[in-house]
């Protein structure tokens, strides 16, 4: 399942990160790259573990859990803390796949990468070229959203970043170990939650499909996920 997630920065917070960002230093973007990867990846970094990556990723993770769509899709277990990168004129990351198990260096942190996600930090007008592809069963797609908006797909896909011939593209990026390990459950689940929820809107908590639907929601629960 491929979801665009509106909205999980405000235009403030995206003001405040870029303002932020754009004093920083940026290193070359392998310093967290695999062996597949460092091969098709060229742009740049914050450094990851630097008090300004933490302090940014933490508000990301805010807004995360604060997030219902968020939630409802992905259900996470863990999130592996946020990384950001940039795509100057000439940068580009090839065709590669994100490694199954992320380790977080100096620490006894790590996750199954169940889901990628990308968070744009830049607003489509800015840059030119940049564009996610991303290449799964549900066929191709090209994703360039506005800045605080978001996009969760299965890590498992194969994705390339265009090349940016004008700007520059700012995002941040992470991974995040879902409950439910099985992507075709997972995806059960969201949809059955968003009925429910679309039920509640129309007849409240108290009627009785909505009831019986959130008893089974959670009884599937109980059978596919791991905590």
């Amino acid at each position: 399942m491929l979801l665009q997630i509106p909205q999980v920065l405000t235009k403030e917070q995206v003001a405040q990160f870029r303002q932020a960002m754009d004093q920083a230093e940026w290193i070359d973007g392998n310093a967290t790259s695999g062996e597949q990867s460092a091969l098709a990846k060229r742009n740049m970094q914050l450094q990851e573990g630097s008090p300004l990556a933490r302090q940014l990723g933490d508000l990301i993770q805010d807004a995360l859990g604060a997030n219902a769509l968020f939630f409802s899709a992905a259900l996470p277990l863990k999130v592996y803390p946020p990384l950001f990168n940039r795509y100057a004129s000439g940068q580009t990351f090839g065709v590669h796949v994100d490694n199954a198990i992320r380790h977080l260096r100096g620490t006894n942190f790590r996750i199954r990468s169940d889901l990628s996600a990308t968070l744009f930090l830049a607003e489509p007008d800015e840059y030119d070229g940049g564009e996610l592809i991303i290449e799964d069963t549900y066929g191709t797609q090209s994703i360039k959203l506005p800045a605080g908006h978001m996009v969760l797909y299965p890590a498992t896909s194969l994705h390339r970043v265009t090349p940016v011939t004008r700007g520059a593209r700012v995002a941040s990026f992470f991974w995040i170990q879902s409950m439910v390990r099985d992507g075709e459950a997972r995806t059960l689940l969201f949809q059955l939650d968003q009925s429910i929820q679309a039920l509640v809107m129309e007849h409240g908590h108290g009627h009785a499909q909505v009831i019986a639907l959130t008893g089974i929601y959670h009884n599937l629960m109980r059978r596919w996920a791991e905590s």
